[in-house]
């Protein structure tokens, strides 16, 4: 069912800084299963694409050489609810607004290199999903 599957990104800036480990282990200790994960790097093609719905504003070329500078994390999440559960996780964008406990608040650095991706919709979390996975790579 879509709405027991989320799509997130541990971002460059949290593999740089070591905190794979910490991030898995706070998303599956929160009860979500991992059903599709791998290390890979965006191109700069796929960060375009994959945040084309920001080519107008400002940041949009900081976000695409950001999302480009290393390896990230990709996974595919499940979990009853799992969007907004992942969501309510990971925390405010800028980790200055997180809550304690959020993987945002122990792990981002800044509003730009804030650790984690994390779905916003349903059907966004599809999308997502199949950009970066192929259908037998989910489990």
């Amino acid at each position: 069912m879509a709405d027991n599957r989320t799509f997130t990104m541990i971002k460059p800036d949290a593999v740089e800084n070591g905190h794979i480990g910490g991030i898995l282990d706070q998303i599956t200790a929160s009860g979500f299963r991992i059903v599709a994960m791998k290390l890979t790097q965006m191109t700069q093609r796929d960060a375009e694409t994959f945040y084309a719905v920001h080519k107008e504003r400002p940041f949009f070329g900081e976000l695409v050489e950001f999302m480009t500078r290393g390896p990230i994390v990709a996974a595919i999440l499940e979990k009853d609810n799992a969007v907004e559960d992942f969501r309510t996780l990971i925390g405010a964008t800028n980790p200055e607004d997180a809550a304690e406990g959020t993987i945002r608040k122990k792990y981002a650095t800044s509003i730009g290199e804030n650790a984690v991706h994390g779905s916003d919709s349903d059907e966004n979390a599809q999308i997502e999903g199949a950009f970066h996975f192929a259908g037998r790579e989910m489990f």
